[in-house]
């Protein structure tokens, strides 16, 4: 009868055992250091150690003035950039209106021109033919060459206007450039300033807490550590127990800390690999004093429900037994 009984047990244990259990097991979370990306004196900590916070709340306040300063100096930049680039347009306009008064006097001056060598060729025909004077050819031609020199007079006038509006459109692309330059300090100053205030990403609670008010606090430096809510269970069973195995199946699970609180939850994944396959240092088995050790498989199980009225964190110990049958 004993034999009976434990063949039977046996054969519960190895064929149609519901489920699978290890003490191998514990709370994961994807958790990161909290650091402020400006530098700058701490002047408040509205959180304390392990405290729950939502998402937005103020961790950390990093004194603003100097940011202030940067923001409104920018600001004034660009101010005075687009003050350039007004009066630029005012100055092009106005050599627009010269250029044109220019072309106007290029104009009379040519045709006072076409009328001076016109008359002159003719008192000049008169006075080889003897009809005219030579005074007056003489003064005919005189005549010819003012007007000439005021033609190249009103020439060059007319093309230094032309280059000075050039001139003027190139220094306002240059303000413009400026201003573009200004924008963009504008949008950092405003960013920094931003940054200034060290909010929470998501709900979660602010663990080994180190920063405090007065401190200085460089761009990168670890003020504290910070949980998400969202966490799970990772689970390391033998590689013999993940046969059936599979994501979505039921799990009930004890926490070491509260056995007292039952939980549920559901496998999500199985990882492709054994944990020491993914270690900094993988184990290297190419010798010829191998012995076959049994690996550990990660399971990664997501819990329905986290009790709320106790504190659960990464590293607490869970033994879970996933229902595989």
């Amino acid at each position: 009868m004993v034999a009976v009984a434990a063949g039977a047990y046996v054969y519960w244990l190895t064929r149609l055992h519901p489920f699978e259990s290890t003490d191998d097991a514990f709370v994961d979370a994807r958790q990161f250091s909290i650091a402020p990306k400006v530098a700058g004196y701490i002047v408040d900590v509205p959180v304390t150690d392990n405290q729950h916070v939502e998402t937005g709340a103020v961790l950390f306040q990093i004194d603003r003035r100097d940011y202030e300063v940067a923001l409104a100096q920018a600001r004034a930049q660009v101010a005075s950039a687009e003050a350039s680039i007004r009066n630029f347009e005012a100055q092009i306009e106005g050599q627009k209106a010269q250029v044109a008064a220019s072309e106007a006097e290029v104009t009379q001056a040519e045709a006072s021109l076409k009328f001076a060598r016109e008359d002159a060729a003719r008192y000049r025909d008169l006075a080889e033919k003897g009809a005219g004077t030579i005074q007056r050819s003489q003064s005919s031609s005189s005549t010819l060459d003012q007007q000439q020199a005021a033609y190249d007079r009103a020439k060059a006038t007319l093309v230094a206007a032309r280059t000075q509006v050039g001139a003027l459109a190139a220094q306002k692309a240059g303000a413009e450039a400026s201003l573009a330059t200004g924008q963009a300090q504008v949008a950092q100053a405003e960013l920094n300033l931003g940054y200034t205030t060290v909010t929470a990403a998501q709900p979660g609670r602010v663990v080994q807490l180190s920063g405090a008010k007065g401190q200085f606090a460089q761009a990168g430096q670890t003020l504290s550590t910070f949980v998400p809510d969202d966490i799970w269970v990772i689970a390391n069973y033998k590689e013999t127990q993940i046969t059936d195995m599979r994501p979505g199946q039921h799990a009930d699970i004890e926490i070491d800390a509260y056995p007292e609180r039952k939980i549920t939850g559901h496998v999500d994944s199985v990882q492709p690999g054994s944990g020491t396959a993914f270690s900094l240092l993988p184990a290297q088995n190419a010798t010829g004093n191998y012995v076959k050790v049994v690996q550990r498989i990660p399971v990664k199980i997501v819990v329905d429900q986290w009790p709320t009225d106790v504190a659960i964190g990464p590293g607490m110990s869970i033994v879970p037994r996933v229902h595989v049958r």
